[in-house]
Order: structure tokens, then C-alpha cells, then sequence
């Protein structure tokens, strides 16, 4: 019963994290960036101000979709962000170009993050089967749970490994956005806060996904005894 309460804890923990994400970036929407940037003016200028060239800027369909694709070096933007020039769009667009600056400076975690790519994409798409069939089977196969558990540990470690990539990525879009002149004093405190609700996001997953482990941890050393 009490992991039940967690996970129902944290699902609505969640929504309520998403929504107040959303609800701030519509209140800093109406704040318009003090030179009138759109989100890819910004992403412009903030790579040429890091020196940084070959990344391509593209918009992609979505509320709050934007992300930076290391692979193809592309910073995409939704819609809202790409155009809009206000201090939420600017604030989103210069942490997506934090991301392309941290692969331009080989950041140690987006290294490391990337490096887990191709892991957690396969566990992505077998883990909930295989822990399905592990704990179907975990009298007599116990070590299909086992195996189940150690791929969910590689996305657990994933999203743990993402919070300081994500948190870097904000603190220089912030720096940036001030030294710029993009946001004044009190705008600057706007683009602070969307920033610190979106790291809310990643924050709450990661510790969904520790609860989630190590539930099935407990199933199996159960088992065990």
C-alpha cells in the first residue's frame, strides 16, 4: 500500500510541476524582451557571442517541445518559442543554446549523458516487459527480474545524470541573458523562475524513477528471502 501512495505522490507531484511550468511560461509570455529578440534571434546571437558556428536552428510543432539534438547539432524550437519575443521564449531559447555550447566545450555530464543514449534507448523499449515477465516469473525465474532491474537502473542513472546538464544549461542562459541585455532587473527574475520550474520537470522524474527502482529492488530481495 505505501508504494502505491508514492507513486500516486509523485504522478501528482508531476502534474502539478507541469502545470505550474505551463502557467508561468504564458505569464512570462506577455513580458517583452527589452531589444524586441524572437527565441531564434536569440539563439543567434548567443551562439556568435560563444563563437560557436555549424548549428542549425529549426522550429518543430508542440508547447514546451523545444530541445537541442547533439547528434545533428540542431536547436529546435516550438513555435510559441521560435517566434515569440518575450522573456519566456528568449529564457527557453538561450537554455537549448546552453546545451549546444556545453557540446562545443565537451561538458563532462552531456558527455556522459551522451554516452548513455544508446542504452537507455534499448532499456526504453524492453524494461517494462521484461520487469512484466520477471515478476510473473520471479519464483522461477528470478533472474529475469534481475536483469529487468539493472536496464531500469540505466534510465534511472540517465535521469540523474541529466540533472546537472540541464541546471548548467540554465545558469548560462541566465548569465548570458543579463550580460546581453536581453532581460532588465526585473525580467531577469521571470526568466529565473521559468528556468527553475522547468528544472522542477527533471527533478521530479529522477526521483520517480529512484522510487519506481527501488520498489522493484525490494520485490526481488523479497522474493529472495
Amino acid at each position: 500500500m505505501s508504494i502505491w501512495i508514492i507513486f500516486i505522490g509523485f504522478t501528482l507531484l508531476s502534474w502539478l510541476v507541469s502545470h505550474q511550468l505551463k502557467s508561468r511560461f504564458q505569464k512570462y509570455s506577455q513580458i517583452p524582451t527589452s531589444n524586441g529578440m524572437s527565441g531564434k534571434e536569440v539563439v543567434e546571437q548567443m551562439l556568435k557571442d560563444h563563437g560557436i558556428t555549424g548549428v542549425r536552428i529549426g522550429s518543430v510543432s508542440g508547447q514546451l517541445s523545444d530541445h537541442y539534438n547533439p547528434a545533428e547539432k540542431t536547436i529546435n524550437l516550438s513555435q510559441e518559442v521560435y517566434h515569440g519575443r518575450n522573456v519566456a521564449a528568449a529564457a527557453v531559447a538561450a537554455h537549448e543554446t546552453g546545451h549546444a555550447i556545453q557540446h562545443a566545450q565537451a561538458y563532462s555530464w552531456l558527455q556522459m549523458r551522451s554516452a548513455l543514449v544508446p542504452v537507455v534507448s534499448f532499456s526504453s523499449k524492453w524494461v517494462q516487459w521484461i520487469l512484466l515477465a520477471g515478476i510473473i516469473m520471479i519464483n522461477s525465474f528470478p533472474q529475469l527480474l534481475l536483469a529487468g532491474i539493472v536496464m531500469f537502473a540505466a534510465t534511472t542513472l540517465f535521469s540523474f545524470i541529466t540533472l546537472p546538464v540541464e541546471i548548467d544549461a540554465s545558469n548560462r542562459a541566465l548569465k548570458w541573458l543579463k550580460t546581453a541585455g536581453i532581460t532588465t532587473y526585473e525580467s531577469q527574475k521571470s526568466a529565473d523562475d521559468a528556468l527553475r520550474w522547468a528544472a522542477y520537470t527533471y527533478i521530479v522524474a529522477a526521483l520517480s524513477s529512484l522510487a519506481t527502482l527501488m520498489y522493484y529492488v525490494m520485490l526481488y530481495m523479497g522474493r529472495r528471502e
